[in-house]
């Protein structure tokens, strides 16, 4: 079984990666990074919008491209790659992907289109607290459909025109759609390590919410979407860990000391033999759970769950070993790596930590052995 891209599918990422290259350069991701009032670059975002990046996966009834989750995990790789400063993963691997799961036909019909053509940002609101995503964890309440409560660290929640908002609901939880441009909804942007990405904390004071999916489902439809999203990050951290391989052996090639290239020292070859290893294994978990997720097979859970903990693993390692590779030039603002590793972490923690998936990895190889 040949799990590799198509030659169609390679073409799509062949000319992303152009795109990207002239558009999405490290000086253009540092204006975001450097901007308090820029929370991505809105300029990018409508070029990809015009390619019909947004809508790859989204059918075309509803104005997408209607392609499949394979070229959009191409695509990721490559933004990953770029350190692409965009919402794309809250709106399309997270919102997209849980409308297209659980969202009503009305509900398609108004947001998957505005998604598509770039015009609507989502985003996903589950967390409430530090610690995994639990249950008990959750105070945020729909009564009367009105939701009120707050959610903590949302991605894009500073921008987003929508949110899927995990809530109680009676004695159960479920997931709710809210309009984030509602007067009952505030907003507070967060600063954290990578502000390409940016966070809010949103406060629901008796918003309108529309029930996404069947009452009490809101766990088990969490965890579908966490799934998805995993494959699809998991491609991003693969770009990026791919790219801090790249950055460091052009630099070890370039960097000489005492007479030679320090890519000619043993100390530095095992650093790069180490981060090209990581890296593979990593994406061949992530070919296989770009499989499971197009083909809809039964081992998807399994598989985002190995994808994740890998991914994670391998961009954190890459991140951190090419500032190493790069000694004190490493640590300096006017080079790139801090660009990646701010990222690293961000990806890191997006949709749970990597301990929290590998828990889960263990308990699919446990319920999957028995």
């Amino acid at each position: 079984m040949n799990f590799d891209y198509s030659d169609e599918q390679k073409m799509l990422k062949d000319q992303a990666r152009k795109f990207l290259s002239e558009r999405c350069t490290g000086s253009q991701v540092r204006q975001v990074l450097d901007a308090a009032d820029r929370s991505y670059d809105s300029e990018l975002w409508k070029g990809v919008a015009e390619l019909g990046w947004l809508g790859v996966a989204v059918p075309e009834r509803f104005g997408g491209l209607g392609q499949g989750r394979v070229e959009l995990c191409a695509i990721a790789e490559e933004l990953g790659r770029a350190c692409a400063p965009l919402p794309f993963a809250s709106s399309i691997y997270g919102a997209a992907e849980a409308l297209q799961l659980v969202g009503s036909p009305e509900q398609k019909e108004q947001w998957l289109p505005r998604i598509a053509n770039g015009e609507a940002i989502g985003t996903l609101a589950f967390v409430e607290r530090l610690g995994p995503l639990e249950s008990r964890s959750i105070d945020t309440s729909v009564a009367a459909e009105k939701i009120s409560g707050v959610k903590r660290a949302v991605i894009d929640g500073d921008i987003a025109h929508f949110g899927i908002v995990l809530a109680k609901d009676g004695g159960a939880l479920s997931l709710f759609l809210v309009n984030f441009n509602s007067s009952a909804v505030r907003r507070t942007k967060v600063s954290t390590l990578d502000p390409t990405r940016s966070v809010a904390d949103i406060e629901f004071a008796g918003a309108a919410a529309e029930r996404l999916g069947d009452t009490g489902d809101g766990m088990k439809l969490v965890e579908a979407i966490y799934d998805r999203m995993a494959v699809y990050l998991a491609f991003e951290q693969i770009g990026g860990a791919d790219r801090c391989l790249e950055m460091a052996i052009d630099y070890a090639q370039q960097r000489f000391a005492f007479g030679r290239s320090i890519a000619s020292y043993q100390a530095i070859k095992h650093k790069l033999a180490n981060m090209y290893a990581k890296n593979q294994i990593a994406r061949s978990n992530a070919y296989f759970a770009a499989w499971a997720l197009n083909t809809e097979a039964k081992e998807l859970p399994l598989a985002a769950a190995t994808a994740r903990v890998a991914a994670c693993d391998a961009y954190w390692f890459a991140a951190k070993e090419n500032i190493q590779v790069h000694g004190g030039m490493g640590f300096t603002w006017a080079a790139d790596c801090h660009l990646y590793y701010r990222r690293s972490r961000q990806l890191g923690l997006a949709i749970g930590a990597a301990r929290v998936w590998r828990e889960r990895l263990v308990q699919h190889l446990s319920a999957s052995a028995a």
